[in-house]
């Protein structure tokens, strides 16, 4: 019985055939490689973690004096070159993440590069969830909150607080249409009010908040809100943008963010009557941390303190907010 008939195959074609066969595994290989690398890019943009463009060196500033020997968090800072920061990527004009030319932006943004400057490191920006941030309990990943953070006194269990950086005035936002809401000491009571989970702006419709020591004094005005929690302040601003009354009657958050929505959104929604309140806002560590951040607290108070009398912060203040919030008197 004749075999199955087969070709003969020259020595010339079957090392060109394991060339080629060669060839492919090693593409198939720096492909998967290639998809592996933009996964973790593509993740580590998701999370919206950067680090800013050097602005300055251990050799500098506060780090020139530090012994990067040490154990506790600043040395770990210097020794590092960077500060691990964590901010909102949606909380414009405070901080927000631009995609089109992939900058974090902002007044936080500039006040944590400032800081970092000063420090003569780096600022490493991290986006986390407010409810994240403000449960406490960091677990060292990472050393500070530039986020327009409230000293209140529940938070002051949970974190060390520098001095007051700027005040903020807490406004309301309604639907650009609404007529029915005006005097917001009696038209908001039962109202859906749209706020960002775990924000000051929550306490006080709950009537719980208490803010620290030397904050400016105010009165709970709005009754039985029927409150609408979201992610983030612009997620609330968002869902309000919907139209009056699909999702909520009403908005509470900061008046520059307000401002700020007002222009992005075209219009679609309004502040209505005066601030509600003023709030002292501040950098804030957390008090579990693993190491000791109390020499980071002090020069970083130190260099807010110093931010104020040089005019830095009342300068990023009127180049975000139009106008000067860094002191108590912002408030009236």
């Amino acid at each position: 019985m004749l075999g199955a008939y087969s070709p003969a195959v020259s020595r010339e074609d079957a090392s060109a055939s394991l060339g080629r066969r060669t060839w492919m595994r090693k593409f198939r290989f720096h492909l998967a490689a290639l998809v592996a690398i933009l996964a973790l890019v593509g993740a580590a943009c998701a999370n919206g973690t950067t680090t800013s463009a050097a602005t300055g060196s251990a050799g500098n500033g506060v780090c020139a004096s530090v012994d990067t020997t040490g154990t506790d968090a600043l040395a770990a800072i210097c020794k590092a070159g960077a500060i691990r920061v964590a901010t909102d990527q949606k909380y414009k004009p405070q901080s927000w993440y631009d995609v089109k030319d992939n900058q974090w932006k902002g007044f936080d943004v500039d006040v944590a590069n400032e800081i970092a400057t000063r420090l003569g490191v780096r600022a490493q920006l991290q986006n986390q969830d407010w409810e994240v941030i403000t449960a406490g309990s960091w677990n060292n990943r990472w050393d500070v909150s530039v986020g327009s953070m409230t000293d209140t006194v529940p938070r002051e269990k949970l974190f060390e607080f520098t001095p007051a950086y700027y005040y903020t005035p807490a406004g309301i936002a309604v639907y650009s249409t609404n007529t029915s809401i005006q005097d917001l000491s009696t038209d908001l009571d039962g109202k859906k009010i749209c706020v960002g989970a775990s924000t000051t702006y929550e306490d006080y419709l709950k009537k719980t908040l208490v803010l620290g020591a030397g904050a400016p004094k105010f009165d709970f005005v709005i009754d039985n809100p029927q409150i609408i929690t979201f992610t983030t302040d612009t997620d609330a601003l968002d869902n309000l943008a919907l139209g009056d009354g699909v999702r909520c009657d009403a908005a509470m958050t900061a008046t520059p963010t307000i401002a700020q929505y007002v222009t992005d959104s075209g219009g679609k929604v309004k502040q209505v009557g005066d601030p509600l309140y003023f709030e002292p806002l501040c950098i804030a560590f957390d008090k579990k941390d693993p190491v000791s951040n109390t020499s980071l607290v002090t020069a970083v108070s130190k260099i807010v303190q110093d931010m104020h009398a040089d005019g830095t912060l009342s300068s990023l203040s009127e180049k975000w907010y139009k106008t000067d919030l860094t002191t108590s008197s912002a408030s009236g």
